[in-house]
């Protein structure tokens, strides 16, 4: 039975770094160039939506159920078809969802610029006239929103996850106190980069809210709305339904897109959101663009079909992602009984998040990409970069083929109890 780190002497561990070395030299050696950096779909998941790109093929094809002419102007909220089937994933309503182009996060960066340019609904003066903003950010999350908050100057706070979501307690007590925030990033199904799914008295207690900023957000990024990696993965109670139970439906702003399901390059996003909010949105947007690209909802509503259709082409994802994701958990396996790392074991969505031993992130990476491997830097799960204990790291593992991701798990398991060793020493010493 091996000991756990903790448990070596000094001299043991001196000896274990050194066969550490020696092994993490003949890596070197190979001259590796490996990447896990970013959650992107692999050549075969991009592969299974190849139907998409040639099912519309001529003019007279391009016509809605409706006989709207998708290659003209017009459809700002995107076509009937499209907002239907992304009402199904968002869980609101077809007229509370609007359609646009390939990337939710350019819906989300563009909400939060009109509500500093205009403000949303229910706001006295737009955002950027505020002395102060402020974002709740649960911790880890994705870097992306945290960007945009920086980008605009928003003030982040940290919110520490429980395996449940958000930690309420602090969520309620910020928003009740606290007039400057006006918003809070989610990823509540599989989250990114935990995996974790909000339980329903989670998102019972969203619905519940009782801001003290009469225009506060959820902002509801449902990235990976249908992105189950097996059979009796975990629901999400639908927040949008809870919100009109308690009349708060004006609170929600939801996000989705098609990037993980057919291309990053040319797909499609949707957001939802109360008529309210719509409707103020699509009145400040007319000012930006004339209609977005309907002939590519067109070819992903003639593609899926329906939502079941959607629903069947996200097995043939499973069916190639669970193999990467069961690669990763049993590298990980290797080094459970050492004590220098804790990880879920998502059951759905992109990720898997380990968390090292203190102090120990930052150089497992750092040594990971002196050998070839590219990893999302560490601290990027955190506002600003910073991971004030430096112990989380995010494991893309979709991208690559599965023989280099083994490699890669292989180093990442190496450098990881290099970085470990290397910081149980340094505390005897000092």
């Amino acid at each position: 039975m091996l000991k756990m780190l903790q448990e070596l002497s000094k001299e043991e561990l001196k000896r274990l770094h050194d066969e550490l070395a020696k092994e993490y030299s003949a890596y070197m050696d190979k001259h590796l160039s490996l990447d896990m950096s970013r959650g992107k779909p692999s050549a075969e998941q991009l592969d299974l939506s190849e139907g998409v790109l040639g099912i519309v093929k001529k003019s007279s094809e391009c016509f809605t159920e409706d006989n709207v002419d998708c290659r003209n102007y017009g459809g700002l909220e995107g076509i009937r078809e499209a907002r239907e089937l992304f009402a199904q994933v968002l869980g609101v309503e077809g007229n509370e969802t609007i359609v646009g182009d390939s990337s939710s996060l350019n819906m989300m960066y563009d909400t939060v610029s009109r509500a500093m340019l205009f403000g949303v609904y229910g706001s006295e003066r737009p955002w950027g006239r505020e002395k102060k903003i402020s974002f709740l950010c649960p911790v880890p999350g994705y870097d992306r929103h945290f960007f945009i908050c920086q980008n605009f100057g928003i003030n982040m706070i940290n919110i520490p996850t429980t395996n449940e979501g958000p930690d309420m307690d602090l969520v309620e007590e910020y928003v009740s106190k606290d007039e400057s925030i006006k918003g809070i990033w989610c990823v509540p199904r599989f989250s990114n980069p935990e995996g974790k799914v909000y339980s329903d008295a989670v998102v019972r207690r969203f619905s519940a809210l009782t801001p003290k900023a009469p225009d506060f957000r959820i902002f509801w990024d449902n990235a990976y709305a249908v992105h189950e990696l097996e059979e009796g993965a975990p629901r999400l109670l639908n927040l949008m339904d809870e919100l009109k139970r308690n009349g708060k439906e004006d609170m929600l702003f939801t996000y989705t897109s098609t990037s993980k399901i057919t291309f990053p390059g040319g797909g499609l996003a949707a957001m939802g959101a109360s008529r309210n909010n719509i409707e103020l949105i699509m009145n400040q947007m007319s000012a930006q663009t004339i209609g977005p690209n309907k002939i590519n909802q067109l070819r992903h509503i003639r593609y899926f079909k329906n939502f079941e259709g959607l629903k069947a082409h996200m097995k043939l994802h499973a069916n190639i992602l669970k193999p990467r994701f069961d690669i990763v958990l049993s590298a990980l396996s290797t080094i459970k009984d050492l004590g220098i790392a804790e990880w879920t074991e998502p059951k759905g969505g992109y990720f898997v998040s380990v968390d090292l031993m203190d102090g120990c992130a930052k150089r497992t990476v750092q040594l990971l990409k002196d050998a070839g491997v590219k990893m999302t830097p560490a601290g990027a799960t955190f506002p600003y970069g910073i991971d004030p204990r430096d112990r989380n790291i995010r494991i893309a593992p979709t991208y690559p083929p599965e023989e280099e991701l083994k490699v890669a798990m292989d180093m990442f398991c190496l450098c990881a109890k290099i970085s470990c060793v290397e910081n149980l020493l340094s505390e005897i010493e000092d």
